[in-house]
């Protein structure tokens, strides 16, 4: 069995909040082109993420009961024009700010033992790298299923919307802020059939079903009649960097 082998090393392009250009640059200058799962530094950066994470948790606990409240006292202000409201009703639906139920299934990811071996003839020993999930595969789900008409997608707990971006650094998940380790499961809403055939038509699925096959790296997908992805419940302001004067 011939497998491609190429999986690059999840360097770090983190995004959370205003360190992610930080992080980037330590991880690029850390490496030097160099395997840096083993680096101190990483472990570093690791626990500064995790760290910041805990606080991004915090303050999104908090953001979510001001717009509750906010919500709150909108409502005690008089009912809203019937046109707007249903306007405003239909953007925060398509923004994925709003529970969204419907069928569709569940997609798990999981690494391979650490000890694995080959498990069909005429495939090389494994490495390190060749034995856990990338960005490229969680990203490849992703994509495929909004390509298979997903009118939702969930990544662990949380909803993705237009500005979400799927980021490894080490062998963790950061996404939203929020830091998630393997088994790494996706969500979508949506017909199931098509789901299930933009899948098994995405090549780069199929490049990880051969490290599936090969070395036993986790893949299910299961289907649901019903089920229920929650809004979306962070900040959708957007920021931007600006050059220096």
């Amino acid at each position: 069995m011939s497998i491609n082998r190429f999986r690059p090393a999840r360097l770090g392009t983190v995004a959370v909040f205003g360190l992610a250009g930080l992080i980037f640059w330590l991880s690029f200058n850390v490496s030097g082109g160099n395997n840096i799962r083993t680096d101190d530094s990483l472990l570093q950066m690791s626990d500064l993420i995790r760290e910041r994470a805990r606080q991004n948790e915090s303050l999104e606990s908090s953001a979510a009961e001001l717009r509750a409240e906010v919500d709150a006292l909108a409502e005690r202000d008089g009912p809203p024009d019937p046109g707007r409201q249903q306007r405003l009703d239909d953007l925060t639906a398509a923004a994925g700010l709003d529970d969204l139920t419907g069928p569709g299934l569940t997609v798990t990811l999981t690494d391979a033992p650490p000890d694995a071996e080959p498990l069909v003839p005429d495939v090389p020993e494994p490495s390190p790298n060749d034995l856990v999930i990338h960005q490229q595969d969680l990203q490849a789900v992703v994509n495929a299923l909004w390509t298979g008409g997903a009118t939702g997608i969930r990544v662990m707990d949380q909803r993705l919307i237009s500005t979400s971006a799927v980021r490894c650094v080490g062998n963790t998940l950061i996404l939203q802020g929020r830091l998630y380790s393997p088994p790494y499961t996706i969500t979508a809403v949506g017909d199931r059939d098509r789901l299930r055939a933009a899948l098994d038509a995405s090549p780069e699925i199929g490049n990880y079903q051969q490290y599936v096959t090969a070395y036993g790296l986790g893949w299910e997908v299961e289907e649901h009649p019903a089920v229920t992805l929650p809004g979306y419940g962070g900040s959708v302001a957007l920021q931007h960097a600006r050059p220096v004067e």
